[in-house]
């Protein structure tokens, strides 16, 4: 018996889906791309791509590298603005045994 396949979204609605479990990250807590993509069924690089296209208001310095190594790009603030958050970091990156987001919020 072949599987069903899952449901197709359109790229609106991932972006959106995205959108909404990066909003749901409280401060002071991380994901990683792979998180979310587990989370919501798609790969770690989709999730970085759509990254990119989230609006200004996105807390996208709570989205990091399973390493914990935070994003580069804004100019690299985001360790800065993890650290504001009260963040542990190690050596430059997050300690993600404190930090990483273990459950999800309704974020739909």
């Amino acid at each position: 018996m072949t599987p069903t396949p899952p449901p197709v979204r359109t790229t609106t609605a991932l972006i959106d889906e995205v959108a909404g479990v990066v909003a749901s990250i409280p401060s002071g807590r991380v994901a990683s791309y792979g998180d979310i993509g587990d989370h919501l069924g798609v790969g770690a690089r989709q999730v970085g791509r759509i990254m990119g296209l989230l609006t200004a208001g996105a807390p996208w310095w709570r989205v990091v590298h399973a390493d914990g190594s935070p994003a580069t790009c804004h100019d690299g603030r985001a360790p800065a603005l993890l650290e504001a958050e009260g963040v542990p970091l190690r050596r430059g990156r997050v300690d993600m045994s404190a930090a990483r987001v273990t459950t999800w919020s309704d974020h739909e």
